[in-house]
């Protein structure tokens, strides 16, 4: 049984980790300010033996240091997320992503926890080489774009993990997420998934960002908490960037087409230019899709959760939640 404290525990994806983690019989801490966390994620496990929370910013140094005290491995989830907060505001996002970091790493070093932080396809910025590879050349917009914001800072929480491992013998591991989505992810924040999901639910019109043939890969974030505990227990990964996504790409029209066949509903496709959508000169990547080679390798990690599974599990979640009065 190990001590496992994970940042932003109270997110979409955080809670599925913390989830499975105290299936597998460990003990697991959660430090959350709840700003984009939910406490409806991890009510079913407080009570739970092994599982304690603390709510509060992971820049507080005082809880993360107690916290930490006590972590045999840290996931740093804590972040801030969604492409519409992120052009909303931008200091938010600069701030908590870089100075969070740094706050953890900081904390790990003191007690020599094993760290695994999550970053994100964005760092590969307007690269055309697809699928992307880890050690591809990144290319990011002007930084009058708020929308690169994101990206640049996730970038320096990598260079500065990589930096912790390599100056000090830190074990780091960096995972870029490739479209995570499934049960308890909320569109508030520009989330496709969801966001067409609940606007099927609603027989609103599905609002489609641009033209729609733009195309991504959406993995089961079952299969990615999977990976994410995996790679942290591999001792050659330390060190390393891992991309962890499907290869399975889809146009967003179509995207749009399958939630209203799995909904069964008669919503319009409505097509939005982005400039409406989120400011003018958004730009945006025309395809986005991973190339998982190296974590393959590593520790033969595959997603198994095809697309159509993934969007009824989305769909059978929001009603949940609907039903329970947290939608």
């Amino acid at each position: 049984m190990s001590n496992y404290l994970i940042t932003g525990g109270a997110g979409f994806i955080g809670s599925h980790l913390a989830e499975a983690l105290l299936a597998r019989g460990e003990r697991v801490s959660i430090i959350d300010d709840l700003s984009t966390g939910r406490m409806a994620n991890i009510a079913p496990l407080v009570g739970r033996p092994g599982f304690h929370f603390a709510i509060a910013d992971v820049r507080d140094a005082i809880v993360l240091d107690r916290l930490a005290s006590e972590a045999d491995v840290i996931f740093h989830l804590a972040a801030a997320v969604g492409v519409q907060l992120v052009v909303d505001r931008p200091v938010h996002t600069i701030e908590t992503n870089i100075s969070g970091t740094e706050a953890v790493l900081r904390a790990a070093f003191r007690y020599r926890a094993k760290v695994l932080i999550t970053s994100t396809s964005e760092v590969y910025g307007k690269g055309v080489r697809v699928p992307f590879a880890e050690e591809d050349d990144v290319v990011l917009g002007p930084t009058s774009k708020h929308r690169w914001a994101y990206a640049a800072s996730k970038m320096v929480d990598e260079f500065l993990g990589l930096a912790y491992h390599h100056e000090y013998g830190l074990p780091v591991v960096i995972v870029r997420l490739f479209n995570t989505v499934g049960p308890r992810q909320t569109g508030r924040y520009g989330m496709v998934l969801p966001r067409f999901v609940g606007q099927a639910m609603r027989g609103d019109p599905i609002t489609v960002y641009g033209d729609g043939t733009q195309t991504r890969s959406f993995c089961d974030v079952a299969d990615a908490v999977r990976a994410l505990m995996r790679l942290v227990e591999h001792p050659d990964a330390a060190g390393k960037v891992f991309n962890v996504g499907s290869q399975e790409e889809i146009t967003i029209r179509q995207l749009a087409e399958l939630v209203k066949v799995v909904t069964g509903s008669r919503s319009e496709i409505k097509y939005i230019p982005y400039a409406e959508a989120y400011a003018p000169g958004f730009e945006d990547l025309r395809r986005r899709v991973p190339d998982t080679s190296r974590v393959r390798a590593l520790i033969g990690w595959l997603p198994e959760i095809s697309l159509e599974e993934i969007v009824r599990r989305v769909y059978e979640g929001m009603r949940g939640d609907q039903a329970g009065g947290n939608g």
